[in-house]
Order: structure tokens, then sequence, then C-alpha cells
């Protein structure tokens, strides 16, 4: 049976799309490579106001077959070193009984093209050292740990040059 994939960046003025972004925060948040434990209540009662507040939010659902199965909620922000863009993936999930069926890559092919054409320079984010499934996936995305001068060691963090 053929998977019906569908990657969209979120309207989350939509009340289906802001509760499908609430759905799968918190199903991330209480993933043991999330936050380990659900979301606060606070959180819960702020979290769509405050993206729809924030100016450089950029949310992306993934949908299998209808569901909502995978998220990635991304801010715009700046290098200082190349004077351009950049979009930090903050939140990057998809749910487990999703995952191995191609979908988080659509979703991180669909962020790389909504990132060049804002003129971003790379992608960034974090993953825990010991999330060895999602660094896998991030790798094959083209991600690698940012080294800026070799004598000082790898940054902390990772990026995807554009």
């Amino acid at each position: 049976m053929n998977l019906s994939i569908l990657i969209l960046e979120a309207d989350l003025s939509r009340e289906d799309q802001a509760a499908d972004t609430l759905r799968l925060l918190d199903a991330y948040s209480a993933d043991p490579m999330g936050d380990g434990h659900p979301l606060s209540d606070a959180a819960r009662r702020d979290l769509i106001p405050g993206l729809r507040r924030h100016p450089t939010t950029h949310v992306f659902l993934a949908y299998a077959d209808g569901e909502a199965v995978g998220i990635a909620i991304c801010f715009l922000g700046f290098s200082t070193f190349a004077a351009r863009r950049l979009l930090y993936i903050m939140d990057y999930f998809v749910q487990p009984a999703h995952r191995g069926r191609g979908i988080g890559k659509r979703l991180m092919d669909t962020i790389a093209t909504r990132a060049r054409e804002l003129s971003c320079c790379r992608l960034t984010l974090e993953v825990q050292e010991n999330n060895h499934h999602a660094r896998r996936i991030y790798a094959a995305a083209g991600f690698e740990q940012a080294v800026y001068v070799p004598e000082a060691g790898g940054a902390l963090c990772m990026h995807k040059p554009l």
C-alpha cells in the first residue's frame, strides 16, 4: 500500500493545524529524546499564541494518510559571519510508529527548500549526544558538527550549509 505523505507549512490561525501542532509537540516533549515529560499546563496554554506572536516562526507539519505524524518548529535567525539569515530547527519530531517511512526526510527537505526561499545561508539545530537515531537522520540530510577554526575544535551545535 502506498503511503500518502503531505508536508505543509502550518497556518496557526487554523484551529486544526494549531491543534495538530500542540498535540505533536506534546508527544515530542513526552519522548525520552525530547523533554521526557508532557508539556506543562502553562506551555499547552501559551504555545500557540506565543508561536503566532513570534515574528520569525515557521511550523511544518507532516501528514501520512491525513493524520498529523511529524512536526518541525523553526525560527529565523541571523548569521553575523555570513551576514545572512539562517533557519534554526528548534523542534523536529516524527511519531515513533511512523519512523522509517521517509516522512522525516521529506520534512527535512521541505524545511531546506523553505530556508533557501528565505535566502538563508544554513540550517542549524541541536541534538542530544545520545540520540543516535536523530543524528543518523541529520547526517544523511547533510548536517555536520560545525567547525569554524580547526584549532578551536568543533562547535557544540550542528549546521547544514545551504
